[in-house]
């Protein structure tokens, strides 16, 4: 067994036989696929109070975007043996400066907007239904219990450009609109009225489908920690005490420390 209290020991023969194997539970990934997708021009929708902003808006500026939820179903292929079409709808903040006619100050606002997509994938054929006693939601229908399970990873958006656009009627939403959405923005969100904000980001995902299987592993030895916890204190000042003295930004570099070749390409960087 490593010792706990000493970084340095070599481990190199513990991780180099195993000494027995076990069966184990794991999540195989049969399939996954990656996407950068351009969201262009999708409508913005606001709570009363800040639809009311909008509605006075001389022009917006997008400050950026943040991953609210994102809902994801799996359902089989027709006629195509072990294939699944995943589907996801992400709701997206979008968060805006709003300025007016008179020059004042913006005054910033969150929007919800909506976007649906279809991929699709191959999750494996199984002929068994699992269940487990972590399910809390009561009674489970056997084919869903049958089916791969899907993750959907999205990175942080990257927020691009908004507009202000006239609205010819009243609309919502495409798609039903979560407890924990509504809950988010604090309240309701209500139709597009007269004007509407147009936003357009980019967004990163990467989908998964997934089966637990059963594995067999060589198992090496137990995960022991090979160093000591460092103790934390709630003082601040112990901790200021711990940052070094930032002595660069008090005194920039003389001519002598500067590299003559980045004096050359006009870079003053050492």
């Amino acid at each position: 067994m490593p010792d706990i209290l000493n970084p340095n020991q070599n481990n190199s023969d513990s991780n180099q036989n195993a000494e027995q194997s076990f069966c184990i539970d794991a999540d195989r990934v049969y399939d996954s696929c990656g996407d950068k997708d351009c969201l262009s021009e999708m409508r913005v929708f606001f709570t009363e109070a800040d639809q009311a902003v909008i509605n006075s808006a001389a022009s917006v500026r997008i400050r950026e975007a943040n991953i609210i939820n994102t809902v994801v179903n799996v359902e089989p292929v027709t006629y195509h043996c072990g294939f699944y079409s995943v589907d996801m709808t992400f709701y997206f903040e979008i968060v805006l400066d709003v300025y007016s006619n008179g020059g004042s100050a913006p005054t910033t606002v969150s929007g919800l907007s909506v976007f649906a997509k279809r991929v699709i994938l191959y999750g494996g054929s199984g002929n068994v239904a699992v269940f487990s006693s972590d399910e809390t939601s009561g009674c489970v229908d056997p084919d869903d219990a049958n089916l791969p399970t899907a993750k959907v990873q999205v990175a942080q958006p990257m927020a691009l450009t908004a507009c202000l656009t006239e609205c010819c009627s009243p609309c919502m939403p495409s798609a039903a609109i979560p407890d924990c959405v509504t809950e988010y923005f604090g309240g309701a969100i209500v139709p597009s009225q007269a004007r509407s904000v147009l936003a357009t980001i980019g967004v990163f995902t990467i989908v998964q489908l997934k089966r637990t299987v059963q594995m067999l592993i060589p198992a090496f030895d137990f995960c022991v920690p090979d160093k000591e916890c460092v103790t934390s204190t709630d003082n601040p000042c112990d901790m200021f005490s711990k940052v070094d003295f930032p002595v660069e930004q008090f005194f920039p570099p003389n001519l002598a420390d500067i590299d003559p070749e980045n004096l050359e390409t006009g870079c003053g960087c050492g």
